[in-house]
This record gives structure tokens, C-alpha cells and sequence, in this order.
């Protein structure tokens, strides 16, 4: 029988604007891990990566070209123990928009939601 894996939460806003908060399943592959998130209707996965934390980077930086915002994360099972809220939340950035028209696009998606915050 395998260990139980790590499972990470995800919380944020996705690509229409909706709150979220889903789970990041870490399937440990040798010595690499791969990430899985489920969300609706899709299913994203990393490829293998060399520790946890670049697994959850890889789905982070695939949410975020999907268009998601405001990504947080943190550790909520460590094997079989549930950790609930004693594991600090991670904060990830949302990237830069460049360009003329990706600012202009990041600025009207923003309206179109009701965010008021200034860059």
C-alpha cells in the first residue's frame, strides 16, 4: 500500500471572477511529484517536478495563464494528518500584465468584475 501524499488548498478567483477553494492532490512518481487539480469541468496536471512546492508553483502559473487571480495556497493534509488552519497561507502574485493591449485587457476584465484596486 502507497503512503498518503500531501494535499495542498487553493483558494483565489477564476477566470469569470467566481471565489474559489479547491484541493491540490500531490501524487508523489519516484522521486518527483505531480500535481492535480480539478476544478468544474477541467483537470490540470504537472508534469513530475523535483519538490512539492515547484509542483504547486507549475498548477499556479497554469491557473494563472487561464486567467485566475488573487491565488493563495497552503498545506492542509501532511500524509494522513489534517493540518486545518495551522499552516500560514502562501500568496502568489498575480503576474504583470505587458504591453499595451494586456493592460488594457487586465484593466477591463478588472472593471468588468468590480475590482476597484489601483495597480
Amino acid at each position: 500500500m502507497e503512503p498518503p501524499t500531501n494535499v495542498y488548498q487553493l483558494a483565489g478567483l477564476d477566470d469569470s471572477g467566481r471565489g474559489f477553494n479547491r484541493r491540490i492532490e500531490m501524487k508523489a512518481v519516484k522521486e518527483t511529484f505531480q500535481a492535480v487539480f480539478r476544478y468544474e469541468r477541467f483537470l490540470l496536471e504537472t508534469d513530475p517536478q523535483g519538490t512539492e512546492y515547484a509542483a504547486v508553483a507549475e498548477i499556479i502559473h497554469q491557473l494563472q495563464n487561464r486567467g485566475y487571480t488573487q491565488l493563495r495556497s497552503r498545506l492542509q493534509f501532511r500524509g494522513a494528518t489534517y493540518l486545518g488552519n495551522q499552516e500560514r497561507w502562501d500568496d502568489h502574485p498575480d503576474p504583470k500584465p505587458t504591453g499595451r493591449l494586456a493592460r488594457l485587457w487586465h484593466a477591463l476584465r478588472r472593471l468588468g468584475r468590480g475590482d476597484q484596486r489601483s495597480e
